[in-house]
């Protein structure tokens, strides 16, 4: 039987690695073309990797939790029938798979339900594998169907012939972390979804009888040296040897973490940034957003108006929508905007932006920034949306807090700011009244412009959410 290596394929946008999260195929499964085979985590997200080849998985290169680099081997497929040829580009790219039409889906399906089957070893049967040169004549019984890889149906897979729905990337790797088969957990989502606090019910009672054993032991620092349910752990020294302090736990720095930690410490390292802000009155645009209403018939977010404002402000002042070009020392500015959207997320901050901002009115964006951030907290955003942007919006106010010295998010060279909406006192024609007041704040790259450019833009801002009918009659 011939094999054909499966590489991790381009992941595109940069990235050159990825963490092995979880393996959906087993060692002697049939696989099609298109079916996912593993589910990697980049820096910008969790995804399956289909396969380009038909055949039976003859070995697994990489153990969950292990980072391979690009072109490194994922998965050996061997060719017993010349399936390799079928339907499909073979055209493999992270959260892409080859053109299947709706066969694919359909193997697509069935992966999830092998996954579910095989997440407890135990329960596996793995296939028989046909030799290639098998006789033609040998009887049904020794030559197994390839159903044969798919094990008998449990309890907890329903009847039979029954899908379970596919579960998001958060909750399968929050089931991952605490040890929990989703194949167990009866979910309380439509369709039988599990949600995550299904996922949080189910490692409550797991723990429950283990509980009291564990406060009676003490457990050391170099206890847990073996392979966690991310992989493999470096095992921690019983003290820190700068404070002396015994060490609770080592947090290996992957996936989105590292992503963060990399281009912000890039931003610092090359950007000289500087930071104003301004406190602003949004009293008439909260009486004036119930009339704004979008497609739905609710109003629009509030990040969405600022958001409008923030594209007028950047075709007034288009210095603060570029980048800079350090190997040649120029300072490239764009035409249009692709309006970036903080949003924090469970496996950590992402910023998906919503293309073509300067072409879409207020429901246009109310419409995307919701459709983004739920993408974003679920897994699904895509590669390409995480890293397209050319300005950032920052909803700090989500957070509970009114501002902040923000680090640009480098190739970018600005960010705006939103703090959290509270009522003081503030002077109106002489007199001091309550008013609902939020702070703007920008933080820009110097090299790009002076103060003069940067408060321009702040200013501009800040007038439009201070009279919104007079700033919507403009744009």
């Amino acid at each position: 039987m011939s094999a054909q290596v499966f590489t991790l394929p381009d992941l595109g946008e940069g990235l050159t690695e990825a963490e092995l999260v979880r393996w959906l195929v087993a060692d002697g499964d049939t696989v099609g073309v298109d079916q996912p085979v593993a589910e990697v985590e980049t820096a910008k997200a969790v995804v399956e990797v289909p396969s380009p080849y038909a055949g039976t998985v003859l070995s697994r290169h990489g153990a969950e939790g292990e980072t391979l680099r690009v072109g490194e081997p994922l998965v050996s497929v061997g060719d017993a029938t010349g399936a390799a040829g079928a339907a499909g580009s073979g055209n493999v790219l992270i959260g892409y798979g080859t053109t299947g039409g709706h066969e694919g889906a359909r193997r697509r399906r069935r992966a999830v339900k092998r996954a579910s089957a095989t997440a407890t070893p135990a329960s596996a049967t793995p296939a028989t594998v046909v030799p290639a040169d098998a006789p033609a004549s040998a009887p049904p019984s020794a030559v197994p169907a390839a159903a044969s890889a798919v094990p008998a149906t449990s309890a907890a897979d329903g009847a039979p012939g029954e899908r379970r729905p596919v579960q998001s990337p958060v909750v399968r790797r929050l089931a991952r972390d605490h040890g929990i088969d989703l194949a167990t957990v009866e979910g309380t989502g439509l369709g039988g979804m599990v949600l995550r606090h299904d996922v949080a019910v189910a490692a409550a009672r797991a723990a429950a009888p283990t509980a009291a054993a564990e406060r009676a032991t003490v457990p050391t620092a170099t206890a847990a040296t073996g392979p966690t349910a991310n992989g493999p752990t470096p095992a921690a020294p019983d003290r820190d040897p700068r404070t002396g302090l015994a060490v609770r736990e080592v947090v290996p720095l992957r996936g989105v973490r590292r992503a963060v930690a990399e281009t912000l410490t890039r931003s610092r390292a090359e950007i000289p940034e500087a930071t104003t802000w301004v406190d602003v009155d949004a009293t008439d645009l909260l009486a004036l957003r119930p009339q704004l209403t979008g497609a739905d018939g609710r109003p629009v977010g509030l990040l969405a108006i600022l958001a409008r404002f923030v594209v007028a402000g950047l075709a007034r002042f288009p210095e603060l929508n570029a980048r800079v070009d350090t190997g040649s020392a120029q300072i490239v500015h764009l035409d249009g905007v692709h309006l970036g959207i903080a949003a924090q997320t469970d496996r950590g901050l992402v910023v998906p932006s919503v293309a073509d901002a300067h072409r879409l009115g207020m429901r246009g964006l109310d419409t995307e920034i919701r459709r983004l951030t739920a993408a974003a907290r679920d897994g699904s955003v895509t590669a390409a949306e995480l890293t397209r942007g050319s300005f950032t919006l920052n909803n700090y106010g989500v957070l509970g807090v009114d501002g902040s010295a923000a680090i640009i998010n480098h190739p970018e060279v600005a960010m705006l700011g939103v703090g959290r909406v509270l009522p003081r006192p503030w002077v109106v024609d002489g007199a001091v009244v309550p008013r609902s007041i939020t702070q703007l704040s920008l933080v820009f790259d110097h090299r790009v412009c002076d103060g003069g450019t940067a408060g321009g833009f702040l200013r501009f801002v800040a007038d439009a959410v201070e009279s919104p009918l007079s700033a919507l009659a403009d744009l």
